[in-house]
């Protein structure tokens, strides 16, 4: 565990509070939940960059980060299903994306690699996306950014899906062609 690590780990630390204040969505419980959201999700910026700048990008924390993301992201779209903001089956398309990129990443025989892999660009943008969309959907905003915030929650979704195509489309198709150059030449 070094500081970058640690620091991921802390942003555990705000998910009981969201779903606590989120249990009774007023305006003001409403604010809170945003702005601990949002502090916690700032932090994933802040544990990348020490790590990169004090070159301690380790295994544990390519395999924690991404985890502890999931969870902060999971939390409150939970909380939003049971505030009926949001439908169910959008959430489990990310559910689904989230845990099959998961057992991608962490599994030699499909990765080709004993290496945990990091986040590419696109599961980074996935990620700013969730978190924007989490956030104007459990702070107290006017009616007027109902439509705003369930256009971003669906773009969510949609890159979602998206980065955990381009995730794993390029190995496969390494592995593919790997596999036929080996057939070919044997």
């Amino acid at each position: 565990m070094n500081i970058p690590n640690w620091i991921t780990f802390s942003r555990l630390l705000g998910l009981p509070l969201i779903l606590y204040f989120l249990h009774d969505p007023t305006p003001n419980h409403r604010l809170i939940s945003a702005v601990i959201f949002l502090i916690a999700a700032s932090t994933d910026w802040l544990d990348g960059y020490l790590a990169r700048k004090l070159n301690q990008i380790t295994d544990l924390g390519k395999f924690l980060d991404p985890l502890v993301d999931k969870l902060l992201v999971f939390a409150p779209l939970l909380a939003l299903i049971e505030l009926g903001q949001i439908p169910a089956w959008g959430v489990f398309l990310i559910l689904f994306r989230e845990l099959a990129i998961a057992g991608w990443r962490v599994n030699p025989q499909l990765t080709g690699s004993s290496r945990i892999s990091g986040a590419n660009f696109w599961g980074k943008l996935k990620t700013v996306s969730q978190i924007s969309a989490i956030a104007v959907l459990i702070a107290p905003l006017p009616s007027s950014w109902t439509t705003p915030g369930l256009i971003l929650f669906w773009v969510s979704v949609m890159l979602t899906l998206i980065s955990g195509l381009i995730y794993v489309w390029p190995q496969n198709a390494d592995k593919m062609s790997s596999s036929t150059e080996k057939s070919i030449s044997a």
